[in-house]
């Protein structure tokens, strides 16, 4: 409650109570520690010691054992002593407001400003607050100074600078929350989103739920044309995401967590939570993805350890047959090695002749004792014989 500012210490008073977001008494508290550590100072140890402080007019007395006490112009030392003492106490109870006012931003999402780059931490500034994003929270993102972005407030943690506010880019609580703020849906709880399966700045998979008549869940994210999923998409830096509808059955569920493969054949363990999974030889890659990651997110997903396989055999066995195959198929068409070499020859241009030094495979190699005579020497020695044939000729 701010005090009526009826004269100049209370108007003051009032100023940084309202700039600073803070209640007077924790300001007039701070000023009386302050006076202590002033009469600490220059008197002594000030035990027993009670400051009376005018909320109005800002005079200052001591007293002990109801006895003032109060050093002739202890006021003006006071103050002076005192001013480094107020701010202090005044930014730390400023900085206890904001953690208090952060704490009750956890998982959610906030807008903030790349303020410094300092080595692998980032600092981030949230407006009132500062926010750290460790290496372990920074997605594959490519970041600069005044990057304005969306952060993810994980935590406030002891750091070396005290408490500090953990912010992410690469939680999955970031996702999850842009979903709800593109998707009316997902935002009032008509659609559920049941797991979420991410590799942060390269591709996510998320299963979406709902057991409401007449809604798609998958629709409602994806929205008209995609313009829903595009948003989510835009703000996380072109990262690839699969919407996929949450099943019950986890045959079914696996089944959709590894799309965009087809035709599958599932057989799970539920107790030992794991998976065997049939795809068709042409369906294998597409369900293994590059380098393995769209069969371990949908392991991420579904919470069940898959193997994966194809009609042929493993992955390496299926892979093996689809060279021997391409390689009978080309022994059938006629199609050998020296064609192949030829046809590229064709294609860049290049005399058949020719070989890797640029030099003709026919020329006959150079003879050490012959001499060698240059263009210059030619011509001069053309021009010599032509003038001694004039001569006789004369």
């Amino acid at each position: 409650m701010a005090i009526q500012a009826r004269t100049e210490f209370a108007s003051a008073l009032n100023q940084v109570c309202s700039e600073r977001g803070l209640e007077p008494a924790v300001v007039i508290d701070s000023i009386k520690q302050a006076i202590l550590a002033a009469y600490r100072k220059d008197y002594g140890e000030p035990e027993g010691i009670d400051v009376k402080l005018n909320e109005e007019t800002g005079e200052v007395g001591l007293s002990k054992n109801k006895k003032n006490i109060t050093p002739p112009g202890f006021g003006r030392i006071a103050a002076q002593t005192a001013k480094q003492v107020i701010l202090q106490r005044i930014r730390e109870a400023e900085k206890n407001a904001i953690l208090a006012e952060y704490s009750s931003k956890i998982d959610t999402i906030v807008s903030g400003l790349i303020q410094r780059i300092s080595g692998p931490v980032i600092t981030v500034n949230l407006g009132k607050a500062e926010g750290i994003m460790p290496p372990q929270e920074q997605a594959q993102d490519k970041y600069f100074i005044n990057q304005r972005l969306k952060f993810f407030v994980v935590g406030i943690k002891e750091g070396m600078r005290g408490e500090e506010i953990i912010v992410s880019r690469s939680a999955n609580g970031l996702l999850a929350g842009l979903f709800k703020q593109e998707v009316p849906e997902v935002s009032s709880g008509t659609v559920e989103i049941r797991a979420i399966a991410r590799e942060a700045g390269s591709r996510s998979k998320i299963a979406v739920f709902s057991d409401q008549m007449g809604v798609d869940p998958v629709g409602s994210c994806v929205g008209q044309k995609g313009v829903r999923v595009q948003a989510v998409i835009n703000e996380l830096g072109d990262e690839k995401i699969d919407v996929i509808a949450y099943q019950e059955d986890p045959v079914e569920f696996i089944k959709s967590a590894l799309s965009p493969a087809k035709d599958l054949q599932v057989k799970v363990d539920e107790d030992k939570k794991t998976a065997e999974v049939t795809a068709p030889d042409d369906q294998l890659s597409l369900a293994i993805g590059r380098e393995g990651q769209n069969v371990r997110l949908a392991a991420k997903l579904t919470g069940y350890k898959i193997d994966i396989r194809g009609k042929s055999g493993t992955p390496k066995e299926v892979k093996a047959k689809e060279k021997a195959a391409q390689d009978e198929a080309k022994k059938a068409l006629g199609v050998t090695e020296e064609e192949k070499v030829t046809k590229e020859r064709k294609e860049t241009k290049e005399p058949e002749g020719t070989t890797e030094k640029g030099k003709s495979a026919s020329q006959p190699p150079a003879d050490d004792n012959q001499p060698v005579i240059s263009d210059k020497e030619e011509n001069n020695g053309s021009k010599s014989n032509d003038a001694s044939s004039e001569k006789l000729l004369k």
